[in-house]
This record gives C-alpha cells, structure tokens and sequence, in this order.
C-alpha cells in the first residue's frame, strides 16, 4: 500500500470554525485593516480575539 499523499498534519492546527454577521461598517474596517497589514481576514480574527485575552477577569 502506498503512503498517504497530501498536507501533513499541523502541531497547531485550526480544527475550530465559525461564523458571523457583520454590519457594513465593521466589514469595511476589517477589510481595511486586512489591506493594511496584507493578512487575510481569519488571522485578523485570530489578532482581535489574542487581544480580548488580555481583558478576561481571572
């Protein structure tokens, strides 16, 4: 049997999804700063929430 083909696997991988509405002028913000700093929208997600953990009252 030959061996699987393909991406292998992450030691981080992103296993989570999920999914939002979004006014129009928060859309155009997230797109601008998206622009601005060449990322896609997801790691900018990624960004926003790693700055809410700094706020959570432990």
């Amino acid at each position: 049997m030959s061996p699987r083909t393909g991406r292998p696997k992450s030691d981080n991988s992103k296993s989570e999804r999920i999914t939002v509405r979004l006014d129009s002028e928060t859309s155009n913000t997230l797109k601008e700063y998206c622009e601005q700093e060449n990322i896609e929208k997801a790691e900018a997600v990624r960004r926003g929430i790693g700055k809410l953990k700094s706020e959570i009252k432990k």
